[in-house]
């Protein structure tokens, strides 16, 4: 029965990229809870009628389906919805903080909450190996970008990128990149709420500058400095769309 309710949802996906159609549509379900965990998804044969596309694109869609942890394959072929909070990792945050073209503000707050966290702790790893990196020259290149903030804002996102690697820390690698994947959902939207963080050159030439002379205090302090600007404001924002949206019958 609930397969043939799931099937029911589905719909026809463009022919632009089969597999990935496949798997962001059925995610979507998932992580919205319109399919719940320990349910089961049609076969094989169903979805690639239902979609409109072959086996094997089907196939391949459920395949990254189970390796993002969001289905397990059981014995005899059926594929069984897991539950991604026990499951899944964070590469599945972007589909989780905007959904149907919304903010989930309560995602984009535990992110903002896993931001604050790991850039102090990050910054210190980096000075621990002095590993400064290219940060001097995107410093430079962030005061010759003086108000362009679309270019900050890439600028900034390399200069963390930067930090990241010099920590050294896979874990932390990862998890930046999954970050950085969600924040490209919204950055555009974001840019100009994020002017005060984006516009602090001076903190992160602090924050590079503690990081080449192996400063772990210091350049903690910088990163915490830097990240706070800018949840402050975000905070703000997440509080205006949480206004609204309860003031909506």
């Amino acid at each position: 029965m609930m397969s043939c309710y799931v099937a029911h949802m589905l719909r026809p996906v463009a022919k632009k990229s089969l597999a990935t159609s496949v798997y962001e549509q059925l995610r979507d379900h998932i992580v919205s809870g319109e399919v719940r965990p320990g349910d089961a998804l049609p076969s094989e044969r169903v979805l690639s009628e239902t979609l409109k596309v072959n086996r094997g694109a089907v196939r391949e869609g459920l395949k990254r389906l189970e390796q993002a942890g969001l289905v397990a394959v059981q014995q005899g072929g059926a594929t069984q919805v897991l539950d991604f909070r026990s499951s899944a990792g964070l590469e599945i945050l972007g589909a989780l903080v905007v959904r149907n073209g919304r903010v989930d503000t309560r995602v984009a707050r535990s992110i903002l909450e896993l931001r604050a966290a790991l850039g102090p702790e990050v910054a210190r790893a980096c000075a621990r190996r002095r590993a400064a990196g290219e940060l001097p020259a995107l410093v430079e290149r962030m005061r010759k970008a003086a108000g362009d903030l679309a270019l900050l804002s890439d600028l900034a996102l390399d200069f963390w990128g930067e930090v990241v690697r010099g920590s050294d820390g896979l874990a932390w690698q990862l998890a930046f990149n999954s970050m950085r994947a969600s924040y490209g959902l919204v950055q555009g939207h974001l840019t100009h709420v994020l002017a005060a963080e984006l516009k602090a050159v001076k903190d992160y030439a602090a924050l590079a500058k503690a990081i080449e002379r192996g400063d772990e205090g210091a350049a903690a302090r910088s990163a915490s400095t830097i990240v706070a600007r800018g949840s402050r404001e975000l905070a703000k924002v997440l509080e205006a769309i949480d206004r609204e949206e309860g003031g909506k019958p």
